[in-house]
């Protein structure tokens, strides 16, 4: 194998703090390798460093000549007023990417709903994420290096992406370089692992299931090896004179050995003693919907939808971006009135939400995290067991130099275990997660996996993380045209009911070559002069293949739109109700900026009826 990059005896001081202190490490052809290790311990740098963008203070960064290295950063480069073309193709000529299969396929699975002649300025992070990763794929690389690239992707997208990505080099050839918390992901791309820790950089063979075992190999041999050093104390302490002790090999890591340390871990859930708790806390009754249907105006979210959730059961809910999964939620909690049907909620439910903004932690501001905790007397039942608020944080990997911190100060990650603790304190039996792995490193995933097993209520879990979904729910269901469909062979059934769904290698609308742009031209032409003659109906005129996906990606995209800007509104209608009544300066703005936001769903609706109409639906 073939030397493309590393670096040798390498250090990266930060001003607070060491990030690498004399690390040594080769990238050779054929490698494929994942990145883990707690938030702040230096993953993405250490991609910077490997790329040449970070300059060691010590030691140095080696690349062979003319190795390609291609890097995705947690920070896109696009040019506001470059559209979705310019920005993923650049100046590429038409012939060139129209006949190349692997670029059109990178732009089906990664943009397909955004149109390439939009505007890259007027696009959300996500939509931007895309373009900027779909933007790398597209180029020719020896060394990829991707910081988080499954941010933003739906289910089906990180799927085409792990594909891609096994397909992308021959065997033998190139090398890749992932830093993501995608457990699955990291399994089914990469065949070595990085774990970044306490400055070192410590390589395992195999992908992240292999890591985990050789992670527990390794404990238990410290553990061992601990016991062995306190016995040797203690025999020191009797016979002050000894001989030196003898040297021990380091052994080898066996699979079958960490198998063995696992075999008498009993099962993560126990689901009868879990519904039994549920029940006594829920009855019979959870939540029902009936013949339910959820329309914005001629679009319709949900339709007909029938489904019944009971006592303890733990669902997972599966779907793309903007198919309602969010819609369903809310309709489920009884905050949005369907169009049709019926919602019947048991009179002992008692739900809690964690929602993707962490929205709930604002109004804690700079109260630190020992005063928010000291709120809660009460103890909560987890695993069976009764635990304080301050068990609970422990549990989530919270130290106790964390609880001095501010609320507004938490990473991330912190905040989202903070405002799991706070829910599981109140005792809701009815527990909603949206993307509840977002900003959690692997470990922290674990460990509030591991919280949920033991969690007596009934969970409703939304996530593209398929590790997760899996790892936490019973079963799976999937929004699919509206309808809500189970699972029974979880996500893999889901992604052959979508693929069947959708036409395959679909591109967006705007990616069109100029040969394809001629030809529309000279048939409008065509119709034009037919029309001129009498032999077309002026009153239906036929619209282009390209006319065509671009009307229905507008209406698509203004569906979406309406959606986030209803959510933005009942959002200021909660905050007026929480108003002071006497605030008038305050609810007169409230008012003025749901007024705005009304107006721009009138425009949306207005702009997707005459789309409509020129598709004649």
């Amino acid at each position: 194998m073939a030397f493309l990059l590393g670096c040798e005896k390498a250090e990266v001081d930060f001003p607070t703090k060491t990030v690498f202190s004399d690390i040594s490490l080769g990238v050779d052809e054929g490698d494929r390798i994942g990145i883990v290790g707690r938030n702040g311990d230096g993953k993405s740098t250490l991609l910077r460093l490997l790329a040449g963008l970070v300059e060691p203070d010590e030691g140095r960064v080696l690349t062979t000549r003319g190795t390609r290295v291609g890097i995705l950063g947690q920070a896109d480069a696009l040019a506001d007023d470059a559209t979705v073309r310019e920005a993923i193709l650049g100046d590429m000529p038409d012939y060139q990417w129209a006949k190349d299969g692997r670029i059109k396929s990178v732009l089906a699975g990664l943009v397909a709903d955004i149109p390439g002649d939009r505007l890259v300025g007027t696009l959300s992070g996500g939509q931007r994420r895309r373009v900027d990763l779909a933007r790398l794929l597209v180029g020719e690389w020896d060394v990829l290096m991707l910081d988080e690239p499954t941010n933003h992707l739906d289910i089906r997208a990180i799927t085409w992406l792990a594909g891609y990505l096994k397909t992308m080099w021959r065997k033998g050839q190139g090398a890749l370089l992932v830093v993501t918390h995608d457990r699955w992901f990291l399994d089914e791309v990469c065949t070595s692992m990085w774990e970044v820790h306490h400055g070192k950089v410590e390589p395992f063979e195999g992908g992240f299931s292999a890591y985990i075992l050789q992670r527990v190999e390794r404990e238990r041999l410290a553990n061992l090896a601990e016991q062995k050093r306190q016995n040797q104390l203690r025999r020191e302490l009797a016979w002050l004179s000894r001989g030196a002790r003898a040297r021990a090999t380091k052994p080898k890591f066996h699979v079958a050995t960490a198998q063995a340390l696992i075999a008498d871990v009993p099962p993560l859930r126990d689901e009868l003693a879990l519904k039994r708790m549920a029940m006594a806390r829920l009855g019979k009754d959870v939540v029902e919907l009936k013949g339910v249907t959820v329309a914005f105006g001629a679009h319709k979210v949900l339709d007909d939808v029938s489904w019944i959730i009971g006592p303890g059961d733990r669902y997972g809910i599966v779907g793309g971006n903007g198919v309602g999964k969010t819609t369903l939620l809310r309709t489920l909690q009884g905050a949005l009135e369907p169009t049709r049907g019926r919602v019947k909620i048991g009179k002992t439910v008692r739900f809690a939400v964690l929602s993707q903004h962490l929205d709930e932690l604002t109004k804690l501001g700079d109260d630190r995290v020992r005063q928010v905790i000291s709120r809660y007397s009460r103890r909560t039942m987890l695993d069976g067991k009764e635990m304080t608020p301050a068990q609970v944080l422990e549990k989530l990997g919270f130290s106790k130099a964390d609880l001095n911190e501010p609320v507004c100060d938490l990473s991330g990650g912190q905040k989202r275990r903070l405002a799991l603790m706070l829910i599981l304190l109140d005792e809701p039996n009815v527990l909603i997660l949206d993307e509840p792995g977002n900003d959690l490193d692997t470990d922290m995933l674990a460990a509030v996996e591991d919280l949920l097993d033991g969690w007596p209520g009934t969970l409703l879990l939304v996530t593209h993380d398929r590790y997760l979904m899996e790892r936490v729910t019973d079963h799976q269901f999937a929004i699919l045209d509206g309808k809500v469909r189970h699972l029974p062979r979880g996500v893999e059934e889901y992604l052959e009911l979508a693929e069947r769904a959708e036409v395959a290698g679909a591109l967006p609308a705007g990616f069109v070559t100029a040969q394809e742009q001629a030809a529309d031209e000279v048939a409008g032409k065509a119709e034009a002069l037919a029309a001129a003659a009498g032999e077309a109906t002026p009153s239906a005129p036929k619209l282009s293949g390209g006319e065509i996906r671009t009307l229905k990606k507008l209406m698509a995209s203004n569906e979406k739109k309406t959606e986030t800007l209803r959510g933005k509104i009942e959002a200021k209608q909660e905050e007026m109700t929480a108003c002071d009544p006497s605030d008038y300066v305050a609810l007169g703005a409230l008012q003025g900026e749901i007024a705005a936001l009304e107006e721009q769903i009138e425009a949306l609706e207005l702009e997707w009826l005459e789309a409509a109409e020129k598709l004649g639906e």
